[in-house]
């Protein structure tokens, strides 16, 4: 008889999310603005009936471990009716254990366990966590906690068998000064740009003015603590000054707040990771929490930290929560091993054939071609990108963090420089200044990149070298770097051999690769969203193997 648990991890919070285990065996993990189609969407009582049991396979089955995190009162006041829905949804096997725990320790988990390493540093930073007194992990100082205080960031030595909190700066709300390095960044992104996840937006804007225009000082950092100097939190609610695209901002003064805030916000983030190293002396570091996906400050934690090597989720952010309390549900309640790691991040539930079938039936206006074999599928590919093509490419699974990585991608020749912006402002209708990302095989990306290691998940703002970078213009950012994406000899057959190929005719073995998605709409998932996609969109090709499909009527090509 298997007695292999099958776990199940639930984020209730922003970008809610759910992850499906049975051992070590990660059955899938997705995002519920995947199903929904509302980017960063909360989760509410009903997200199982509603949305998740309908369109995942295997929650049929009797679930033997329910671990969920919750972040907010709203949230923890809604107990009641998750309790509900947990009983109405799911058959829990008979002796089911559940379990609730904290934002932070979800955080933990999802970085650690499926890390490289057998003992590490962890810090988790985002913006305020969940209440400390609920669902929480005891630390140094911790007794007597009020209530009312949330976590901002939290520090740990891990190992496989043991984790041990070393502190968390916590924030508390009757005294209404709001601190955290995340919490910082924030509000620096709301004042210029207002809205959820628009934090990337100021990581693109901080390269095109000075740091130390506006005559701002660094933040207050004192041990694990991060404070927000006064003379910050009055610029910051100067929002129309700053309103990117309103009548009353100058792009210049936009421009120099995203800089002056990126550099306070990297400067604070390396003196808390060397305060890390001192507590722990350890050699490697896991990152996770929303700022993990800052590109460009963790490039400098690479190079400027004592720390050896690092390692940051895919989905460092709230999504990657659920695959934290799975884990959690794994290694603690069912007290087996997690042998899952974060080696590749298509973890979405395979799509079948059968539906991308389905979405192309009866398509009149589009010409569908099934090339013999994926070397006759790649010289097509190849043909449609060097002629200066844009190209839509649905593959397999799709990729659980934020950032398509060859399976819900929009590839593209990094060789002219302005199908940067003609992507930018035709396909993605965003901001101009909004960089796009290469990807390039592991072992020749340190002859085009200057990259201490491998970068499979896209996580590092490395330097395009010098010599190079006139070849490179469409994925060269204004300050001379690179979101990358490496891809090893073990990973994704297809863009092994779509890279290798461009290299054979065009001397570059890179492509420029940006997220298959619309204008605020999250990354297509199913084959009939990404069918709707490439209608709407000037793309001149989608790829959703083994079929290539154009229009009838091609889009303009970019000029």
């Amino acid at each position: 008889m298997d007695d292999t648990p099958v776990v199940l991890g639930i984020n209730r919070t922003q970008d809610a999310s759910i992850c499906l285990m049975q051992g070590s065996h990660l059955a899938w993990a997705i995002q519920k603005e995947r199903i929904t189609r509302r980017k960063h969407h909360w989760g509410k009582p009903g997200d199982l009936r509603e949305h998740y049991a309908p369109r995942l396979p295997g929650l049929e089955r009797p679930v033997d471990i329910v671990v969920e995190c919750f972040s907010s009162d709203e949230e923890i006041r809604s107990l009641p009716l998750y309790e509900e829905e947990l009983a109405a949804a799911l058959t829990l096997s008979q002796g089911h254990r559940r379990a609730r725990i904290s934002h932070h320790l979800a955080h933990l988990y999802s970085v650690f366990h499926p890390s490289p390493f057998d003992n590490a540093a962890v810090m988790v930073i985002d913006g305020q966590g969940s209440p400390v007194s609920d669902f929480t992990e005891a630390w140094p100082g911790a007794a007597g906690t009020p209530g009312d205080w949330r976590e901002v960031s939290s520090f740990y030595t891990a190992t496989r068998s043991e984790i041990r909190c070393i502190g968390k700066q916590v924030w508390d709300r009757d005294d209404g000064r709001l601190v955290g390095l995340g919490m910082f960044y924030y509000l620096l992104t709301q004042a210029i740009f207002p809205g959820e996840g628009n934090e990337g937006k100021v990581m693109g804007l901080a390269p095109y003015d000075d740091p130390a225009a506006l005559g701002l000082p660094a933040l207050e950092v004192e041990g694990m603590a991060v404070g927000i100097p006064s003379a910050w939190r009055s610029l910051l609610r100067e929002r129309s000054r700053f309103r990117f695209g309103s009548a009353e901002a100058r792009f210049t003064d936009c421009a120099n707040l995203a800089a002056a805030g990126q550099r306070a916000f990297e400067d604070a983030l390396l003196a808390l990771a060397h305060w890390l190293y001192r507590q722990t002396g350890a050699e490697h570091l896991c990152f996770a929490g929303g700022t993990a996906l800052n590109c460009s400050a963790n490039e400098r934690l690479l190079r400027e930290t004592p720390f050896r090597r690092v390692f940051l989720p895919p989905a460092p952010s709230d999504a990657g929560t659920a695959l934290g309390c799975a884990i959690y549900g794994l290694t603690e309640l069912a007290g087996r091993p997690c042998d899952f790691r974060w080696s590749a991040d298509y973890l979405g539930p395979p799509p079948q054939l059968a539906d991308i079938e389905a979405a192309l039936n009866g398509a009149t206006d589009l010409v569908i071609e099934r090339p013999r074999g994926r070397d006759a599928l790649c010289a097509r590919m190849l043909d449609l990108l060097c002629s200066g093509r844009v190209i839509g490419l649905y593959q397999g699974r799709s990729e659980f963090g934020p950032r398509a990585l060859g399976h819900r991608s929009i590839l593209a020749d990094p060789r002219r420089d302005r199908i940067r912006d003609w992507i930018n402002a035709r396909v993605k209708q965003r901001e101009w200044f909004r960089p796009l990302a290469p990807v390039v095989p592991e072992e020749r990306a340190a002859a085009y990149f200057d990259l201490a290691g491998a970068s499979p998940f896209m996580q590092f703002a490395a330097p395009v070298r010098p010599e190079v970078a006139p070849m490179l213009p469409a994925i060269t950012h204004v300050d001379g770097t690179a979101r990358l994406q490496t891809v090893g000899p073990a990973d994704d057959p297809l863009l092994r051999a779509l890279l290798a190929g461009f290299e054979v005719r065009t001397g570059v073995p890179v492509l420029l690769n940006t997220s298959f998605n619309g204008k605020d709409e999250p990354i297509v998932e199913t084959p009939f969203e990404a069918v709707a996609a490439f209608r709407q969109m000037p793309l001149h090709a989608l790829v959703m193997p083994p079929f290539l499909v154009t229009k009838r009527s091609e889009p303009e090509l970019p000029v």
